[in-house]
């Protein structure tokens, strides 16, 4: 999986489960079904359609596609994983480029033309792309490559090579609703500058983008196609929220107020959760989100979405002062505020807005910036990282428990034990703990070459391996608690690893360590900490092709922008106390082994007079805190309570003072984690050993 490349990642893999009991038993099996039956469910969807759109073949799939291109005039069409929200994982029925193209990564987005067919993807799922595209239909295209352009250039490029053949403009169509506003300028962008490099005429058009009225995917999906989920919402409760919804709404009023601003829209779906203190479960697989739009103006408050999402009288309670629309109502109202006064103006970030809602607005009249909820969601106020840290505490319970289990069954009996197996097996002791609901993710459980497939996801298929003690596995598995998100990797071997594996492990250990210790100053953009995560592999020629970090939401989606650790220069979002982030780096050998070490950290000032007025409910505390005008400095305090295998490390390559930090940070798993476990039991054995100073060399 890895650190988030982008603060903006478009979409993941979803199932919806309309099933809207909200209890732990559903969410332990909901979670359990998420992690173990993709294939299968994709099988299903076209089984269950087969009727409407019998067992079509890829290339038969393209040929109808390139039909409706064809009856609209369109040269090019554009199928990307994102739903009307931009999210990373999607529900079922957005999953169009996967139903298109067969590729099911959580990235990527499709580009047919007439006689060809692209899908463009990042490292994390280059292996999988390759593995699923059928190579007589379909071309990878290696995004980050600097080999490959990106998909405005290539349309750019495209563009200029049929005008130079037939003096036509080229015709790109998409689905307004899914892709973001941001895109569409960057495409129009790239036309304009091939019109001049390659024409010297400013004012030629190359290319245009049209808007079709229905998603051509969903005409040839038809009957098949999966109902958009409707799954009710759930109050999330104060004692985890820590701010309520009409302190958020007031805080956001006054930044309106500021940029002059007459309404405020609010797209993505962890953005209208966190805005109205909501949470759901079964709209997307495994983030506690609801499918829906909010709007804020000086006098009112708008929530869209489908009216079975707030039926219950404890959410219209909580809601009270909220108004409820339908869910497709969002852009006319959007629309009918800006004309009924020309000097309105609407607050939209459209990075984070499909291009549908940002079309209506007039450009005068759109303030474009980073929205007010962003920068009040990534930084975690008192109670939220109070939440955060019990989330983990247990997660670690949950995990002494599976690896005495992992102990027995492979050490003890000579058992060895599928991947699948290993996944549900986990999800269960994590279902034991209080407020576990579903997984944060779908569990990656990689046994020896899998583990290189960074977003692998283990199904009962060829591909399926059993784990003993010869062979390691990488696990990369997390937990949504009505409290707190989880997050956390590691790499176990239950034999004896090779002096090469040894070698890489300890290397990603470092690198682990050299961005835990670092001390910067505030608002330092993420970029500038990715260096040390990767010295220690580079200084012998090796690397990983992910990032190294991402935000993690509080009892919110386990991805959350804005900010993030990566080699790539353009997230210049600075780091602030309060953020949660991951700190994972890793190693992969393809067809051998993968290694990744991942952390969860929160950001807190050096100074702990900062932080406790920052986190102070006296308003003169936090003033000052936010008035000093001495340059302030960050550390990071660790959340992920799970110990670090210490027989996997070369002890020589290791420096004293990381030698201290493992046993420091074994010393607090201990302390943190021991009363959550039966004493004498053997997770609490295995903690107790797995926790024990490290012998020195």
């Amino acid at each position: 999986r890895g650190g988030s490349l982008s603060p903006s990642t478009t979409s993941r893999m979803s199932t919806a489960d309309n099933n809207n009991k909200n209890n732990n038993k559903r969410g332990f099996f909901a979670a359990l079904m998420s992690t173990t039956t993709t294939e299968a469910e994709a099988a299903s969807t076209e089984s269950a359609g087969a009727a409407t759109v019998p067992t079509m073949t890829p290339k038969e799939k393209l040929d109808a596609l390139r039909s409706k291109m064809q009856e609209l005039g369109l040269d090019a069409y554009l199928v990307p994983s994102d739903d009307p929200h931009l999210s990373e994982y999607v529900p079922d029925a957005y999953m169009r480029r996967k139903f298109i193209s067969g590729f099911g990564g959580s990235a990527g987005t499709a580009l047919i033309t007439h006689d060809a067919a692209y899908v463009w993807t990042d490292s994390r799922y280059w292996n999988e792309a390759s593995m699923q595209l059928d190579s007589e239909c379909w071309t990878l295209q290696k995004a980050g490559v600097p080999a490959t352009p990106t998909i405005p250039k290539f349309l750019a490029e495209l563009a200029t090579k049929q005008y130079q053949d037939s003096s036509k403009k080229l015709t790109v169509g998409m689905d307004g609703f899914v892709h973001p506003a941001s895109f569409v300028k960057d495409l129009k962008e790239a036309f304009s500058g091939a019109a001049k490099d390659e024409f010297d005429d400013d004012e030629l058009v190359l290319g245009d983008v049209e808007t079709v009225e229905q998603n051509l995917v969903d005409i040839i999906w038809g009957d098949a196609r999966p109902e958009v989920p409707y799954n009710p919402f759930r109050v999330h409760p104060l004692e985890y929220a820590g701010w309520s919804i009409d302190t958020k709404f007031g805080k956001i009023r006054k930044q309106m107020k500021d940029k002059k601003s007459t309404m405020a829209v609010f797209c993505t779906l962890d953005d209208v959760a966190y805005l109205l203190n909501v949470r759901a479960m079964g709209d997307v697989d495994t983030c506690p989100v609801g499918i829906a739009y909010a709007t804020v103006t000086d006098n009112e408050v708008t929530l869209y979405c489908d009216p079975r999402k707030v039926e219950s009288a404890e959410v219209k309670d909580h809601l009270k002062g909220v108004t409820f629309k339908p869910y497709d109502d969002v852009v006319s109202d959007i629309s009918e505020h800006v004309q009924a006064n020309k000097k309105n103006k609407v607050w939209l970030d459209t990075s984070r807005a499909n291009f549908a809602i940002s079309d209506v607005i007039p450009k005068k009249q759109l303030i474009d910036s980073q929205n007010a909820v962003t920068p009040m969601k990534a930084a975690k106020n008192k109670a939220e990282m109070e939440g955060m840290r019990q989330a983990h505490i247990v997660d670690g319970a949950a995990m002494a428990k599976f690896m005495a289990d992992m102990v027995d069954r492979i050490n003890k009996q000579g058992k060895t034990i599928s991947e699948v197996e290993i996944d549900e097996v986990l999800t269960g002791y994590r279902a034991e703990q209080p407020g576990f609901l579903e997984c944060s993710f779908p569990t990656i459980a990689g046994v020896g070459p899998n583990a290189a497939i960074i977003h692998y996801r283990a199904q009962e298929n060829d591909l399926m391996k059993y784990l003993d003690d010869k062979t390691p596995i990488l696990i990369d598995s997390g937990g949504q608690y009505t409290y707190g998100t989880t997050d956390v990797t590691r790499t176990w071997h239950f034999g004896e690893a090779t002096d090469e594996f040894k070698d890489a492990y300890t290397r990603v250990l470092k690198g682990n360590i050299g961005v835990d210790t670092m001390i910067f100053p505030e608002n330092s953009p993420g970029f500038v900490l990715d260096v040390f995560a990767r010295k220690s592999l580079w200084e012998v020629g090796m690397d990983y092709g992910h990032g190294t970090g991402h935000g993690v939401g509080a009892a919110l989606n386990v991805h959350e922008g804005p900010m993030s650790i990566s080699p790539r220069f353009g997230n210049k979002e600075g780091l602030k106390r309060g953020m949660v982030v991951s700190n994972e780096p890793g190693y992969y050998v393809d067809g051998r082994f993968g290694i990744r070490i991942e952390n969860l950290l929160e950001i807190r000032y050096v100074d702990d007079k900062l932080n406790e007025a920052a986190e102070s409910d006296d308003p003169a505390a936090s003033d000052e805190e936010k008035d000093s005008g001495d340059k302030k400095y960050l550390n990071f305090a660790k959340l992920t309570m799970i110990p670090i295998q210490k027989n996997l490390i070369k002890m020589e390559m290791m420096t004293p003072q990381e030698l201290d930090w493992l046993d420091a940070y074994h010393e607090d798993v201990l302390a943190k984690v021991g009363p959550h476990l039966e004493e004498s039991s053997p997770a609490m054995e295995w903690l107790k050993s797995s926790c024990a100073k490290i012998d020195r060399p």
